[in-house]
């Protein structure tokens, strides 16, 4: 499932992959991939924004089947029993077989929309209703104890019967819910773009706590939870667009220490390890290790202020994170530096046009207005650029991962 295990550490128990020599396979699709993918025994499994849901081989790529839905597939798929459950952009929430990629039952929600704000990131005109383009991922499921748990556009946090679909519960928000759950102890704790942070009981649904953070009423550039949560030694650890990431007690909801980074939203999950944690940034292009119990820390590497909106995997001493660049970077966390770099042929080949001489991005490049509109057309210049929005998966020394140029890569 995303990061790997329901209290979403993103620690994977394989071998890592310490030095990049090939691309072992690459499996083009015809829209982003901004899911992330999952692995059983030999067999990938990924959703592209060209509306369909893959099923590859491990070893070679080669398509073992595709399934189709209305739209397009932002959410990261769980593996369970025999089922790949995931949802997409269409309303939908789907739960196929593994093996064959036939349907075995679909659940409808009220319908998806991503997030909404008026004057949204200072675009103008400033009185109109405007769908954040940056909200791009959509929530991934996990399934515990025989269910499954995912949010959605439509504000709610559902719990369904993991076999037939039937909806156990509930639980209405006030925005957009597309963060991804995390369950320890029972407990489901999931944030909200309302800017609250949850924690309910994860058999009746019933609220246990919640978290406030921070309000931008102005421009709605600061505000909204699109991190997932990770849970570690009875702490509950989430990034936040108010550009704050958060430790609190998992048990109470009581706030142990805040990171503020100055401006710069905090959409990846973290990571969380032998008591640190490791999280990104957006504008700033950092990435951080910290004390877990303390939120104290350095700064572990800079993408030279490309985004990372890619969530941190670990395994071993090695950690891998991709960055709107279109570069993923592998960090040894013993030397405490980066020790080697794939870059998707996107980047390569539309990077220069929208890079600085410094190596940062040239926004002014990009965008050719503060109009809406042309804030539009300033997002898919960027992601033009083959951008790692997915999160990789380590498995057995080789790292997998999706890039908004269409195409999933296994790398070795």
């Amino acid at each position: 499932m995303f990061r790997n295990n329901p209290q979403h550490t993103g620690v994977y128990e394989t071998q890592p992959l310490l030095q990049f020599k090939q691309v072992q396979w690459k499996f083009q699709t015809h829209g982003q991939v901004v899911s992330s993918p999952a692995i059983e025994k030999d067999t990938v499994y990924f959703g592209s924004f060209d509306a369909n849901f893959y099923a590859v081989s491990r070893v070679t790529g080669a398509l073992k089947w595709k399934f189709q839905t209305k739209s397009r597939i932002a959410s990261s798929p769980a593996l369970a029993n025999g089922m790949v459950y995931f949802g997409s952009f269409d309303g939908s929430f789907y739960a196929v077989e593994a093996a064959t990629g036939r349907q075995k039952w679909r659940f409808d929600t009220a319908g998806e929309r991503r997030f909404v704000g008026k004057h949204l990131h200072g675009a103008l005109p400033a009185g109109e209703a405007m769908p954040d383009p940056y909200d791009c991922y959509l929530s991934s499921p996990l399934v515990w104890n025989g269910r499954v748990y995912f949010g959605s556009g439509d504000g709610n946090l559902y719990a369904l019967d993991a076999n037939s679909g039937e909806l156990k519960w509930k639980f209405q928000t006030g925005d957009v819910v597309h963060a991804s759950p995390a369950i320890a102890n029972g407990i489901l704790y999931i944030g909200s773009w309302d800017s609250f942070f949850y924690a309910l009981d994860a058999v009746t649904g019933k609220e246990l706590w919640r978290f406030k953070t921070g309000e931008d009423p102005e421009i709605h550039n600061q505000v909204g939870i699109q991190s997932s949560a990770a849970v570690a030694n009875g702490i509950v650890y989430f990034g936040c667009r108010d550009s704050n990431l958060y430790a609190l007690d998992a048990v109470t909801g009581q706030k142990k220490w805040v990171f503020n980074n100055k401006g710069s939203w905090v959409i990846g999950s973290p990571a969380v390890r032998d008591g640190k944690l490791y999280f990104s940034t957006s504008d700033s292009g950092m990435l951080y290790a910290l004390d877990a119990k303390t939120g104290t820390g350095i700064p572990l590497f800079s993408s030279k202020k490309w985004p990372m909106f890619s969530s941190p995997a670990i395994a071993g001493n090695m950690l891998y994170i991709g960055s709107d660049e279109g570069k993923l970077f592998a960090i040894d966390l013993s030397k405490e530096r980066e020790v080697w770099t794939f870059q998707t042929a996107a980047s390569k080949q539309n990077g220069p046009k929208y890079t600085k001489a410094d190596g940062s991005p040239n926004y002014e490049a990009a965008f050719p207005s503060p109009f809406y509109d042309d804030v539009l057309v300033g997002y898919y210049h960027l992601m033009s650029v083959g951008a790692i929005l997915s999160s990789p998966v380590v498995e057995n020394g080789v790292v997998y991962v999706g890039s908004t140029d269409g195409n999933l890569y296994a790398l070795r």
